[in-house]
C-alpha cells in the first residue's frame, strides 16, 4: 500500500471517529445521530447553564430567574458541586431542572471509555446526593461526544441534549449585550438556549456578563409569548 493510501486511510478513521463531535455546529450530525438540538415546546424555550455550580455565577442567576418566575436547566459539573457546598441543592429547591456536565470538564475524544465511564458514574452520584435527584439528562464538556461516550451515555438511559442557540458568553470579547442578542436573534419555540452561569472554564469574570445578559434575554422570550420550560 502506498503511503498517500495510508495517509488517506488514516484521515478517514480520524474524520469518523471525530464525527460526533461535530453535531454541536451541524443539525444533521446531531439528527443522524439521535441527539436533541431542541425541545419539542412550541410554546416555550429552555434556557440551559454549563459548568456551575459557581458561588457568585449561579446566585447572580438564580437572583433574576426567581424575579422573573422564570425556569432553567442546570448541567452541572461534579467538581463544581462538590466545591460549592449547598449551591446544587438550592438550585433544585427553586424548581430548576438538574442535569449531567460530567464529574470533571474533558474533552471526550482525549478519554478511554474507561476514564468515560467511571466520571459518569461519579457525576450521578455526586449531583444526585447533592440535589436529590436521580439527573437522567447529559451534555458533554463543549459539547463534544465521542463514539464511546455517545454509547455510554445511551446505556445508563440517558437523554444526550445539545442546543440550538448560544450566546457564546465564554468568550472575553462577550458583552451582555452581545450575549442578549446571539442567543435570542430569530428565537422560536422549542429553542434550547446555551449560556454559562460560571467562569471556571472560560474566560475570568464571564459569569456576570451572562448574568447582566440574563434579564434581557427573559425580556425577549416574554415579548415573543414564549414561556420558559425545563429541558
Amino acid at each position: 500500500m502506498s503511503r498517500i493510501a495510508l495517509i488517506g486511510g488514516a484521515g478517514v478513521a480520524a474524520a469518523a471517529w471525530s464525527l460526533p463531535a461535530l453535531a454541536p455546529i451541524a443539525a444533521p450530525v446531531a439528527d443522524a445521530l439521535r441527539v436533541p438540538r431542541r425541545v419539542p415546546r412550541s410554546d416555550g424555550v429552555a434556557i440551559t447553564f454549563d459548568d456551575g455550580p459557581h458561588a457568585e455565577g449561579t446566585a447572580a442567576v438564580l437572583e433574576a430567574l426567581a424575579r422573573a418566575g422564570a425556569k432553567a436547566t442546570f448541567f452541572l459539573v461534579g467538581e463544581q458541586v462538590e466545591r460549592t457546598g449547598s449551591l446544587a441543592g438550592e438550585i433544585a429547591a427553586a424548581g430548576h431542572g438538574i442535569a449531567i456536565h460530567g464529574y470533571r470538564h474533558r474533552n471526550q475524544l482525549r478519554l478511554a471509555p474507561e476514564a468515560l465511564d467511571d466520571d459518569y458514574a461519579r457525576a450521578e452520584a455526586v449531583i444526585g446526593e447533592a440535589t436529590g435527584t436521580h439527573p437522567a439528562i447529559y451534555r458533554p464538556a463543549y459539547g463534544i461526544f465521542s463514539w464511546p461516550g455517545l454509547a455510554a451515555v445511551r446505556r445508563r438511559a440517558w437523554m444526550p441534549l445539545l442546543w440550538s442557540r448560544w450566546g457564546r458568553d465564554w468568550a472575553g470579547s462577550a458583552t451582555p449585550e452581545s450575549i442578549a442578542s446571539k442567543v435570542t436573534d430569530g428565537l422560536t419555540g422549542g429553542d434550547v438556549l446555551l449560556l454559562h452561569d460560571a467562569d471556571t472554564y472560560s474566560a475570568p469574570g464571564s459569569h456576570r456578563r451572562t448574568a447582566a445578559a440574563l434579564p434581557r434575554v427573559l425580556e425577549q422570550i416574554e415579548r415573543l409569548g414564549l414561556e420558559t420550560v425545563l429541558a
